[in-house]
């Protein structure tokens, strides 16, 4: 994502302006590229259609914006009140485009009203809702990587939803199921499957560079506030989607990207849910019982 101001354009609304900020921003083309016709937005909408058809993909309305939940970007309108210049607030009603991210999802850009920032979208007044997504379903092979391999930095549990996280230096991990002793192994997590099990729940591993780059650039986070099992050192956790890897010696199955959400925002503070858009981590299935201790080494199997 390419953060993007409003375009200067008088002859598109302001609520026009903003969406295009938005869509600027999920498809990483420069605002200033992107066709911004006079009018509302609902003019707008059509030639953005076209545009983007032309490059594959298509905007998709959301029916219950509210209720929406899936872990990529979506364009959300949010009515809101009015702001004179002195920040007296009016009895109106305005309406502005801003980029929601994650599941549970929150407002990661809202170049109209910045105060919309973090903000989970199941308590905002959302008028209408369009995801961004490709014409073609087909899924490409995973391309070939070199050899991955990294080790274990950092362990940890927490014993119940929302409890705080516990260190370890060594922990017992079981087959589908997790850690011992964690909230996931014991189906008591947060985001636990309520009904079968589901892939993708037992572990989450998160990179130590990730952390690393936070705290250089002023974000304070360390490993327990990541809330994630495995802190990994020297290995790209992205490139362990659907690859099997052994842990020590724990055969384990990366699933899929563990991506923030508005959730964790709540349980650690404001501010994390953005920058870890796509750099949250991986979620893991464990394949064979086993303990990991820290240093153990991570390799693709």
């Amino acid at each position: 994502m390419i953060d993007t101001e409003l375009p200067t354009a008088p002859s598109a609304s302001a609520l026009t302006r903003g969406f295009a900020a938005c869509l600027a921003s999920v498809t990483e083309v420069p605002v200033t590229e992107l066709p911004l016709p006079a009018g509302d937005l609902h003019q707008a909408l059509g030639t953005w259609r076209t545009w983007l058809a032309e490059r594959g993909s298509g905007l998709v309305p959301i029916a219950d914006a509210t209720r929406f939940q899936w872990a990529g970007w979506w364009i959300a309108v949010v009515q809101t009140p009015d702001t004179d210049l002195t920040g007296a607030r009016q009895a109106d009603l305005s309406e502005v485009a801003t980029l929601a991210f994650g599941t549970p999802p929150g407002i990661v850009l809202s170049p109209q009203n910045p105060a919309l920032l973090g903000r989970a979208t199941a308590d905002l007044p959302i008028t209408a809702a369009y995801a961004v997504a490709s014409l073609d379903p087909v899924l490409q092979a995973a391309p070939a990587t070199p050899d991955l391999h990294g080790t274990v930095e950092g362990l940890a549990i927490a014993p119940t939803a929302e409890a705080d996280m516990q260190l370890l230096e060594v922990a017992s991990a079981r087959a589908g199921r997790g850690f011992e002793g964690d909230r996931y192994a014991a189906g008591a997590g947060t985001f636990s499957p309520r009904a079968d099990r589901r892939p993708g729940y037992d572990l989450t591993l998160m990179a130590a560079e990730v952390i690393d780059e936070l705290t250089a650039a002023g974000v304070t986070i360390d490993f327990a506030a990541t809330r994630r099992n495995v802190l990994t050192r020297g290995i790209d956790v992205n490139a362990l989607v659907g690859r099997t890897f052994r842990i020590g010696d724990v055969l384990c199955e990366g699933r899929r990207l563990c991506e923030p959400c508005v959730h964790l925002d709540r349980l650690t503070g404001p501010g994390l849910l953005r920058p870890l858009i796509h750099k949250g981590g991986l979620r893991v299935d464990v394949l064979t019982d086993g303990e990991i201790r820290v240093g153990a080494p991570i390799q693709v199997d």
